[in-house]
C-alpha cells in the first residue's frame, strides 16, 4: 500500500508513544494548539468547546473521554472539535494528580475515606476489579459461583468516589481554560484576519498596476 509504515512499530513502541509521542508532549501540545486555533468558529464556541473536554478529563470514563467532550460540547453549544482537542488536558503526565485530586474530593464529599496499604491500596484495588471480571467471565460458562467483592471494593473506593470529585476540580478547571483560552482565541482569529486582509489587498494592488492604462483621446 502507498500509505502504508516503512518502518513497523513494535507493540512496546506503540505502547511507549501514547504514554511519550514523538516530539515529545511539548510539540504535541503546540500542534493541538495551533489547529484549535485555526477552527472555523467563533471564539466563544472554541472555548466553550475547550472547556467541555477539560472537564471530560476529570471523568473516570477512561477511553470514551473523545465522546463525553463531544457530547458536553454539543450541550453548551461549543465546537465539537475542540472539545475532542481538549481531552488533550488529560494525558499521561496528568492523570495522576487529577486522579489524586478526584479521588480525594470525592471521598471527602462523601464523608468516606480511602484504605490505603499494600493489600488495598490504589493498584491492589484494580488487580482485584480486574480479577473479578476476568474469573466471574470464566464462572459465566463454567456454573462457578461468582464472586464481585473486589469488583464492589473498586466501585465503592475508587470509582464512585472518583466521578462524583471530579465535578468540582473539573469545573474548576473547565472555567479557567474557559477564560484563558477565549482572547487568545479572539486575538489570533483578528490578527489572521488582519493578515489576509493585507495580503488580499496587496494582491489587488499588484493586479490593478499590471492593467495597461488606457490612452486618452486627443
Amino acid at each position: 500500500m502507498v500509505f502504508k509504515r516503512r518502518d513497523r512499530r513494535s507493540p512496546l513502541q506503540v505502547l511507549w508513544e501514547l504514554i511519550w509521542p514523538r516530539g515529545g508532549w511539548a510539540r504535541a501540545f503546540h500542534y493541538v494548539k495551533h489547529r484549535v486555533r485555526r477552527l472555523p468558529d467563533s471564539p466563544e464556541r472554541i472555548a466553550r468547546g475547550i472547556g467541555a473536554g477539560v472537564f471530560a478529563s476529570f471523568t473516570p470514563f477512561y477511553g470514551i473521554h473523545f465522546v463525553i467532550a463531544a457530547a458536553l460540547a454539543r450541550l453548551i453549544n461549543g465546537n465539537i472539535l475542540a472539545g475532542l482537542s481538549g481531552t488533550f488536558f488529560g494525558n499521561p503526565l496528568t492523570y495522576v494528580p487529577i486522579g489524586v485530586i478526584s479521588l480525594q474530593t470525592g471521598h471527602f464529599i462523601l464523608g468516606t475515606h480511602f484504605e490505603e496499604g499494600s493489600e488495598h491500596g490504589l493498584m491492589g484495588k484494580f488487580a482485584s476489579a480486574a480479577g473479578d471480571l476476568k474469573n466471574n467471565s470464566v464462572a459465566f460458562f463454567t456454573g462457578q459461583e461468582a464472586d464481585w467483592q473486589g469488583l464492589k471494593i473498586f466501585y465503592d473506593e475508587v470509582f464512585y468516589p472518583y466521578m462524583i470529585g471530579g465535578i468540582i476540580p473539573g469545573l474548576v478547571a473547565a472555567v479557567i481554560c474557559y477564560y484563558l483560552s477565549l482572547p487568545l482565541i479572539r486575538t489570533y482569529q483578528l490578527r489572521r484576519r488582519a493578515k489576509i486582509k493585507a495580503k488580499f489587498q496587496a494582491i489587488k494592488k499588484k493586479a490593478g498596476a499590471a492593467l495597461p492604462n488606457p490612452q486618452k483621446p486627443g
